[in-house]
């Protein structure tokens, strides 16, 4: 995503006054003046504030009658002996007022609900295929906590959530959002009460949220990392490890390229497995070297369960393949990977990590005791005792599809929705703002 100078000065503006001196010419007599108080002085000051200057009756005297400006503009008049003109107050140390954004970029959102996140984007469009985001919100609500023991949503967790979106639904009435969808994934999916959470959410936070199938959670977190995947590319094996479900897609992009990059999925799966549900099974705050692998086989059993796993054939075997991980877990290894004393998405977002710098990182998170886990400010307590599960789930996937290579991306369902909705709009092609623009006259 672009994060470009947003908003700037109206097209077809006043033009600047000229910078040439009046009376420019054979230097005459200048008459005796006060320091600092000469006329010269006072216009070069006043164009560096970038105010007009006019010719004042004393400049016009002090010029020989031949080079005198025609009719110059008149000063304001003000009382003989008088000073000059008072400027309005400014306060100190305030800077200019922030312009408005353009009126031709609509705002689009995108809201997450997830078995563990709850995330919101508010974005602009950018160049061709990007945009820009103006509002974001994320908080950890376990939404799907007890729910693989239980079957059900708990009170707690939904009280936890609906405050979560309560702000969401706060930050998406303060702005004029052309488009918005908002997404419930695996936890509502599954849960015997789900349809009764999101009445409540309709009625508490005034959103509506719609549940989506596990094969557009695929799609849409392709299209989200579409910008991840180089030229010169010819497959990809891209993973979103979830809370409560993993999503798994194999893309072949060896032949001519849409710009979609969800047109490329040759074959998807999705484990109803993730971080969540797997720690709350095995374990997650002590976890030694068998529980570790035992994780490990059970995801490994359920991979060998999709058919289609060696649809990409050759091409998964090649130099130019590799796989490309959205979620919290990959995100946590690069950020310990890099030894960050606070996480940057900036830096994380895009980062490359060789296969023997995958494996170091899994081998110091599990070298680690529950209390080092939770003192790391990349993991912190929220993930403490899920990144064990998350890397269980990530070396499955390692297991089945080997590659030297593995692209962090810290994005997916979110981006992938606001991609979809700004092309469906059209606000890439060429013309758009003009008939938009059109279209409100």
């Amino acid at each position: 995503m672009e994060d470009p100078e947003f908003g700037g000065p109206p097209a077809g503006g006043p033009p600047r006054e000229p910078d040439a001196p009046f009376g420019a010419g054979p230097a005459a007599a200048a008459p005796v003046q006060e320091p600092g108080a000469g006329p010269g002085k006072r216009r070069r000051r006043k164009r560096r504030r970038g105010r007009k200057v006019f010719v004042r009756a004393s400049d016009a005297h002090s010029a020989p009658p031949a080079q005198q400006p025609v009719e110059a503009p008149r000063p304001v008049p003000r009382a003989e002996g008088a000073g000059p003109a008072a400027q309005p107050p400014r306060a100190a140390n305030t800077a200019p007022p922030r312009r408005p954004a353009r009126s031709d970029q609509p705002l689009y959102a995108a809201l997450d609900l997830g078995t563990n996140n709850c995330r919101l984007l508010v974005a602009v469009p950018g160049r061709p295929g990007q945009f820009r985001v103006v509002d974001a919100f994320s908080r950890i609500v376990r939404l799907g906590e007890g729910l693989a023991a239980h079957g059900r949503l708990s009170d707690a967790a939904m009280d936890r959530a609906v405050e979560a979106l309560k702000v969401c639904a706060d930050k998406l009435a303060a702005r004029d959002v052309r488009r918005r969808r908002l997404i419930a994934t695996e936890a509502c999916r599954t849960a015997e009460n789900g349809n009764e959470f999101l009445a409540r959410v309709e009625k508490e936070a005034g959103i509506a949220l719609e549940i989506i199938d596990r094969e557009t959670e695929a799609r849409l977190a392709v299209s989200g990392c579409g910008p991840l995947v180089e030229r010169g590319t010819d497959a990809v094996v891209l993973f979103d490890i979830g809370g409560g479900s993993s999503e798994i897609a194999l893309i072949d992009v060896s032949r001519h390229r849409n710009p979609r990059l969800a047109h490329h999925i040759v074959a998807w799966t999705s484990l109803p497995v993730g971080v969540v549900s797997l720690a709350e099974r095995f374990g997650g705050r002590q976890v030694t070297r068998a529980t570790f692998e035992a994780m490990v086989a059970d995801v490994g059993q359920r991979l060998q369960r999709f058919e289609q796993r060696e649809k990409l054939g050759a091409l998964a075997h090649g130099t130019r393949f590799h796989l490309l991980g959205t979620s919290g877990t990959v995100t946590t290894l690069a950020g310990v990977h890099l030894g960050l004393e606070r996480y940057d998405r900036r830096r994380v977002d895009g980062l490359w990590m060789r296969q023997a710098e995958v494996d170091a990182m899994i081998a110091r998170l599990l070298s680690w005791e529950f209390d080092e886990r939770v003192a790391n400010p990349c993991i912190g307590a929220d993930r403490a005792d899920l990144v064990l599960a998350g890397c269980a789930i990530l070396e499955a996937i390692r297991r089945v599809w080997p590659a030297e290579r593995l692209r962090v991306a810290d994005r997916g369902l979110r981006e992938g929705i606001l991609s979809e909705l700004m092309a469906e709009d059209g606000v890439w092609a060429r013309g758009w703002r003009r008939r938009a623009q059109e279209g409100r006259a």
